[in-house]
């Protein structure tokens, strides 16, 4: 496990100063989602935030520094918590980390969405319209037909599910709200924890409880961390259903980017096993699905339902780069668990959300009455649970965009992308979702 941890740890470091090993390390990331991943590798520090159980909640302030360890190696990060005040903000929760390189913060108000990945060189995220962190108080799912979701919708990435995702509609005659419910239910118990030995991963967890008499047991338990001076953020969450029945289950994981990497001939890249348009509207553009315009009035939106090859680890890897290939971010997950993909365009004008979505999940975003017929609305069984594993990685230059580029092209290898100019879904009658 500290081979692992090392491992992971020199991929960042080589991403920094753009070793011609590059390409080599960036594929040992799938030891880190794989392996490492798999359980906490070392004894740790706890420092329990929020508890519903032991009717805890800790005051504003800093929660860990590297200050309280003696092997930093010279690292200075930190972890602390800080509530928002005023208008449809009040009383949201941030769990704001520093590893030294990068900064980001977790919102456990907001299912443990994350609202922005920052460092010196490179911010995700994006100006979305709502631009407040608004308390879910705030957020009525069903209001425009079951769109409400928007009303708070502005992180970078923010958990779709876990009943339902998708568009809204009726299923089975139940009204099924935008994208579920998790990404507005406030987490129930909140740790944050570090590593005793270095690297000193700093860990945020959460247990997110999506809970409905007679429609639904869920406990959702996610973790983000990081290691100190990486310019990587990692994703382990483990759904769990705790009902005596079995229960179906929806998650996206809703990542959106805006400037500075959205730009016009911006490039979106994977290694692509099959290729959909969601609807007619994305077939007119289907052949320029990759490059991205400018801010553009009444473009609407356009998305891409994707299949992609994975590595010998089950492990994907998709990046999107700026114009000139001189910055970017790179995504790598495990396709078991998260098997589709979803490329969301929607380069509207600045001031109304100009945006793309880079989105694993179980399933594409139609509403689940059309996803069961096709086979993507998976089952859990009673006391059963699920692991999704993901990371994101800032790539601050040309040289660690090219060599994630070499790994993605890597891992295509020869196969030949299956290209369908119809939507993955069986036709159905107007008004039918």
């Amino acid at each position: 496990m500290v081979g692992c941890i090392a491992s992971l740890f020199g991929i960042t470091s080589q991403l920094n100063h753009g070793m011609p090993t590059m390409t080599r390390l960036l594929s040992s990331i799938v030891l880190a989602l794989f392996i490492c991943l798999h359980g906490n590798c070392f004894a740790q520090r706890e420092h329990i935030v929020t508890s519903v159980d032991m009717n805890v909640s800790t005051d504003d302030g800093e929660i860990f520094s590297s200050s309280q360890f003696s092997d930093r190696a010279g690292s200075m990060w930190s972890v602390s918590k800080r509530t928002l005040h005023g208008g449809l903000q009040e009383g949201v929760e941030l769990i704001e980390v520093d590893n030294g390189k990068l900064k980001f913060s977790v919102i456990p108000t907001r299912g443990m969405s994350v609202y922005r990945i920052a460092s010196d060189e490179l911010t995700l995220g994006w100006d979305s319209p709502v631009e407040q962190i608004v308390h879910p108080s705030h957020v009525d799912l069903n209001d425009h037909g079951g769109l409400g979701w928007l009303t708070g919708f502005n992180e970078f990435m923010v958990r779709c599910g876990v009943s339902f995702a998708g568009h809204p509609g009726e299923d089975d005659g139940k009204m099924l709200t935008l994208h579920g419910r998790i990404g507005n239910i406030p987490a129930s118990e909140v740790i944050v924890s570090i590593d005793e030995a270095a690297p000193h991963r700093i860990r945020v967890r959460g247990k997110v409880e999506e809970r409905m008499f007679k429609f639904g047991v869920f406990e959702l338990w996610t973790e983000v961390s990081t290691i100190p001076c990486s310019n990587t953020v990692m994703f382990q969450d483990t759904l769990i259903n705790r009902s005596d029945y079995a229960q179906e289950y929806q998650i996206i994981y809703h990542t959106n980017i805006g400037r500075p990497l959205l730009q016009e001939d911006a490039k979106f890249v994977a290694p692509v096993k099959s290729l959909s348009p969601f609807d007619d509207y994305a077939a007119n553009d289907l052949d320029s699905y990759q490059t991205y315009l400018g801010p553009t009035e009444n473009y609407g939106e356009q998305v891409y339902c994707l299949e992609l090859n994975a590595d010998e680890y089950g492990i994907a890897t998709v990046m999107l780069h700026n114009a000139a290939g001189t910055q970017g971010m790179a995504m790598s997950y495990a396709v078991e668990s998260l098997p589709y993909f979803t490329l969301w365009k929607n380069t509207d004008t600045e001031s109304d959300g100009y945006v793309t979505g880079l989105e694993p999940g179980t399933g594409f975003p139609y509403n689940r009455s059309v996803e069961r017929p096709e086979g993507r609305v998976p089952t859990l069984d009673p006391g059963a649970s699920v692991e999704f594993k993901m990371e994101v990685t800032l790539l601050p230059d040309s040289e660690s965009v090219q060599a994630v580029a070499e790994l993605i092209a890597e891992i295509q290898g020869a196969a030949v992308p299956e290209v369908n100019q119809q939507p993955p879904k069986t036709p159905v009658e107007e008004g039918e979702r």
